[in-house]
């Protein structure tokens, strides 16, 4: 296992891929999956020249985020910080990543970057005066008064000649996303009054008069929006909508609106995919990446008679906003950068015209799999064919049969597709561990997942643990049927939902001989309560707990706790605003008191993202470790 950890803490992690919009230079931020270092490189995108690492001046181990480029392709913005929890300002380079110059005196909270078309303005989004970045962080300590003050996001416009820097939006609107306007005088965002954790599930797309600071909703979605952008000649607004249940982590239709609000249009309606980000590059074309099945795609949307056409495809989703972006365009769409991994191969940066792209770093050459070969698997369940993927060990040995965990992912609205096992607080790593020490990994996308449109991703909304397990199920035994797989020795695990549902499996099925419950929800009645972002579980369940609680107590393993015989391992941070420990403290409590052997790590000060190398390895280690004791 030691082995592995320093394996994959090797790997070079790409991420905030940013292309100059004359596309002759890719910037990204640059990390290691052992470190919490991040610092920015740029690289010209023709030749043969090295990549160059951006010299900013600052004194500690830099954590950079969010790289933009200016739209004349001259000059790149950066935050920039001390470390992941110090002070971030916003640095000015040139295109070589030369001339170094910090452009903000910030305090608080700072992200997102973008430059106005004129590029005489940069704006971004910040929290004067507090901390932010979203429920997956740990959440601070709350004493005293509760609830007395809410620090909202709000954009900030900084004159980059004078230094001048003036909060936009309303005080009382916090702001997930925005667009500058064509002409720079309006933004388009998705906002909400605060709490700004809790509240995007209810976000509405509104403009913003820049000169007077008024914000005006044109659209109040039915479910979840996300990535508005204007077309180019201001006319129009795209975005996407449909159940999604993290912000960061997008899918849903591809929505156009007029400025005012008028003439709705869902462009990709019974479409089997999941749009999860959108580029408007002329009036009547739009570029927009998808998850469709377990891969992802490239496609061309023209309004004029609403066709689409895929571009290229391929076995990894790429996207280009929110959480974690590993794509970029130039400004006329005939150019892409992206990091680009596999469960084989481990992730580089390339770029050139879609679907003719050319590898431009070779950090990672010296890494090879040391565990199984990942294949597609599919079969039918009930009315739904559903697709997943199954990680085979690394050795198999012929005429013997294998122990099998199946890692349900998290969301619920997400999608299992490939990439290279390391990264995102080492969750994916868990695999490779396991088919390093023999073990297939099943990895389901059952409904409610992305992929497959929005009819299967609304499949389990008031069915929690319904029929997404009788999914998960139908795949374990269409994988016991096509390999030597040892029924008797099956575990389970997950994060977050993925945590809920291996709490609630082994509640409803003796089929497993050991699980590992990461970040889980043992009651639905009592997390509503206990949890900082209540409001994403108004679209899943219909009702708050309050008004129909027979919905959330149908889906609690807490109910079904004594029907639990599998040795259950439970983890998860101490801070977690997401699924608070408590949560898991039930879940244990009741398997202790019932005689089912049982175990609890609450890691310190870690959120439902855990940021620390060494936390992020223990677990891996701890995961493993159990499923090797119970199921070898």
């Amino acid at each position: 296992m030691q082995q592995l950890t320093e394996q994959l803490g090797k790997t070079v992690l790409y991420g905030d891929v940013a292309l100059s919009p004359d596309s002759a230079h890719v910037a990204w931020v640059q990390s290691t999956a052992a470190t919490t270092s991040k610092q920015t490189y740029i690289r010209e995108t023709s030749g043969s020249a090295p990549a160059m690492i951006v010299k900013i001046p600052i004194t500690g181990e830099r954590t950079d985020f969010d790289p933009a480029w200016s739209p004349d392709s001259k000059m790149l913005a950066i935050f920039s910080s001390a470390g992941e929890k110090e002070q971030r300002q916003l640095w000015r380079v040139s295109a070589d990543g030369s001339n170094p110059k910090k452009i903000t005196n910030l305090n608080g909270y700072a992200a997102r970057p973008r430059w106005s078309h004129d590029g005489k303005q940069i704006a971004f989004l910040y929290i004067e005066g507090a901390g932010g970045g979203g429920p997956l962080m740990a959440a601070p300590t709350t004493t005293g008064v509760i609830d007395t003050a809410i620090h909202n996001q709000r954009i900030a416009v900084l004159d980059v000649a004078s230094g001048q820097l003036r909060q936009i939006s309303p005080e009382d609107l916090h702001i997930y996303d925005y667009d500058w306007s064509p002409d720079d005088k309006t933004f388009v965002t998705t906002a909400a009054p605060g709490p700004g954790d809790n509240n995007w599930w209810i976000a509405q797309i509104s403009r913003i008069d820049i000169a007077k600071g008024k914000a005006t909703s044109i659209y109040k979605p039915s479910s979840q929006v996300a990535v508005p952008r204007w077309s180019p000649d201001g006319k129009s607004i795209a975005f996407i909508e449909g159940l999604m249940s993290d912000e960061g982590f997008h899918g849903g239709d591809l929505f156009t609106v007029s400025a005012d609000g008028s003439d709705l249009q869902n462009h990709t309606k019974g479409r089997k995919s999941s749009v999860t980000s959108l580029f408007w590059l002329a009036p009547d074309r739009i570029l927009f990446t998808e998850i469709i099945g377990g891969g992802g795609a490239i496609s061309e949307l023209t309004l004029a008679n609403n066709s689409v056409r895929t571009i290229w495809k391929g076995a990894k989703a790429l996207h280009a906003f929110g959480n974690f972006p590993d794509f970029a365009v130039s400004k006329d769409g005939k150019f892409a950068a992206a990091e680009r991994s596999s469960f084989e191969t481990p992730p580089e940066i390339w770029a050139g015209p879609i679907n003719k792209w050319r590898q431009l770093t070779s950090n990672n050459s010296a890494l090879s799999p040391t565990w199984g070969k990942a294949e597609n698997l599919e079969w039918t369940n009930e009315s739904f064919n559903i697709q997943g993927w199954l990680l085979t060990p690394a050795k198999a040995e012929a005429g013997k049969k294998h122990p099998m965990v199946v890692l349900i992912h998290g969301g619920p609205s997400s999608a299992v597709t490939p990439d290279w096992p390391a990264g995102f607080g080492m969750s994916r790593a868990i695999i490779a561990a396991l088919s390093s020490r023999g073990y297939y990994v099943l990895m389901p996308n059952p409904r409610g997942s992305y992929g497959q449109g929005e009819e299967f991703t609304l499949a389990n909304v008031k069915d929690f643990g319904g029929g997404d397990l009788r999914d998960t199920l139908a795949g374990v035994d269409a994988a016991i049927k096509k390999y030597p797989i040892d029924s008797n020795r099956l575990g389970v695990t997950g994060w977050s939902y993925g945590g809920f549902m291996t709490m609630w499996t082994v509640t409803q099925t003796n089929r497993f001989g050991a699980a590992v419950a990461g970040a889980g929800i043992a009651n639905w009645q009592s997390y509503y309560g206990q949890n900082l972002i209540d409001q994403w579980m108004i679209p899943f369940f219909g009702a708050s707990v309050y008004d129909d609680p027979a919905v959330y107590e149908k889906s609690s393993p807490i109910h079904f706790i004594k029907n639990v015989n599998a040795p259950t391992l439970v983890i998860v941070g101490e801070r977690d605003a997401e699924c608070p420990a408590s949560q898991s403290y039930e879940f244990w409590h009741a398997l202790k008191t019932l005689g089912v052997p049982t175990q609890l790590i609450i890691y310190p000060g870690e959120g439902h993202l855990f940021i620390e190398p060494k936390n992020q390895a223990d677990r891996m280690d701890q995961t493993v470790g159990w499923f090797d004791k119970y199921l070898r």
